[in-house]
């Protein structure tokens, strides 16, 4: 005798499992592994430095530009008006700017003692911009120059004199550029440094394969030949 009622069916499939997004692992991955007390310095060190020694280096070579003093040189005609800018006054904080931008850069591309060095030459540089602005703040050299040469006489000096608050603001960029150094001397051991080639672990990262040239395409076997490849070896 048949029965009517069809077998059960053994062959179902089990539900497939929930796949698993690589958002929701990283977030789990950031959970598990919270933030050291240690990162968190050293990335706002990092920041600090980076803003301190951008807008000092940047305020030094503004202020340099600007007028530091004016006075009045009398001619045949009367009395004409003078100015004289911070890079007739001295060019010292432009230059020191310029290579406390440079050491600040410089700063994430050497280890250990290079490291140091180079933050002790950006401490240095924005020394002596604060100094070298300081220094020219009330000087007349400049003006007294610019008389000589308006008036034709060479023991003209400038009458009137005053001065702006640009050698200020000066030296003030300088302070900032050595704050900049500090940090990087104090905490500069913990920043990472740039490296192209090799990963954090110390092991070079694998390179991508070149593509053989195409023998069809002489471009390409000149190419090849340039960079020191052999375009008849098999890839």
């Amino acid at each position: 005798m048949t029965s009517a009622v069809p077998p059960p069916r053994t062959d179902a499939k089990p539900d497939p499992q929930p796949e698993t997004r690589p958002e929701a692992e990283t977030e789990r991955r950031t959970e598990r592994e919270p933030e050291t007390r240690e990162q968190r310095g050293s990335r706002r060190s990092i920041a600090a430095a980076l803003l301190l020694g951008a807008v000092g280096a940047a305020l030094a070579l503004l202020a340099s530009r600007q007028t530091w003093a004016r006075g009045t040189a009398s001619v045949a005609g009367g009395d004409l008006p003078l100015t004289a800018q911070g890079s007739d006054v001295t060019g010292v904080p432009a230059a020191l700017a310029i290579v406390g931008l440079a050491a600040l850069v410089a700063v994430f591309a050497v280890r250990r003692t290079g490291r140091a060095l180079v933050s002790l030459l950006l401490m240095l540089s924005g020394a002596g911009t604060a100094a070298a602005a300081l220094l020219g703040a009330r000087d007349s050299a400049a003006l007294d120059e610019k008389a000589a040469t308006a008036s034709g006489d060479a023991a003209a000096t400038i009458g009137g004199l005053s001065h702006t608050g640009w050698p200020y603001a000066a030296a003030a960029a300088g302070v900032l550029l050595l704050l900049a150094g500090l940090l990087a001397l104090t905490y500069g051991r913990s920043w990472p440094a740039m490296s192209g080639r090799y990963e954090r672990d110390g092991s070079p990262s694998p390179r991508k394969a070149r593509r053989a040239p195409d023998p069809e395409r002489p471009e390409e076997l000149w190419k090849a030949l340039d960079r020191g490849e052999d375009p008849t070896r098999e890839a």
